[in-house]
């Protein structure tokens, strides 16, 4: 057996890490978009 797998360094759950960074990242496009968005309806 592999050394690392005794002592990991993270006993956290990928699947919650997965989740948090989709998260994360959909709302900072979301974020840009809504921005971009307000930008167009004021310039226009």
């Amino acid at each position: 057996m592999n050394e690392f797998e005794q002592d990991v360094q993270s006993k956290n759950n990928d699947v919650v890490d997965s989740i948090k960074g989709f998260a994360f990242s959909f709302i900072f496009f979301v974020l840009i978009f809504a921005i971009g968005t307000v930008v167009n309806v004021v310039a226009s």
